[in-house]
């Protein structure tokens, strides 16, 4: 299955990324939004307008609440190609990406 592929090969790099981007105890902005835009991109689009996983651009996530989407970005959603990050980012990281993911200007 070619999304089961897409999906482990993505979480492969992001454990290269995670181990050495991450490896300080603070949130380096500028690392977690290469993550975004390079690993989330990968499959949500380089611009996040969507791929094989949805627009995940602010207007279209306007509706969500921040700790909704901490925990899609934590726990990833069961039966689809959408990851667990949480064995790669802290709470605190997923919550500065779900914060960044509703203010981000319009692109």
């Amino acid at each position: 299955m070619r999304s089961g592929w897409v999906a482990r090969s993505v979480l492969t790099t992001a454990v290269l990324v995670a181990t050495s981007a991450f490896a300080a105890d603070a949130i380096d902005p500028n690392a977690l939004k290469r993550l975004v835009h390079q690993d989330c991109g990968s499959c949500h689009g380089l611009s996040l307008k969507g791929g094989l996983g949805p627009d995940l651009r602010s207007e279209t996530l306007e509706h969500y609440d921040p700790e909704v989407l901490t925990g899609v970005i934590l726990d990833g959603i069961p039966d689809t190609a959408m990851p667990p990050w949480r064995p790669l980012i802290t709470e605190e990281e997923a919550e500065w990406i779900a914060r960044y993911l509703l203010e981000q200007e319009a692109q």
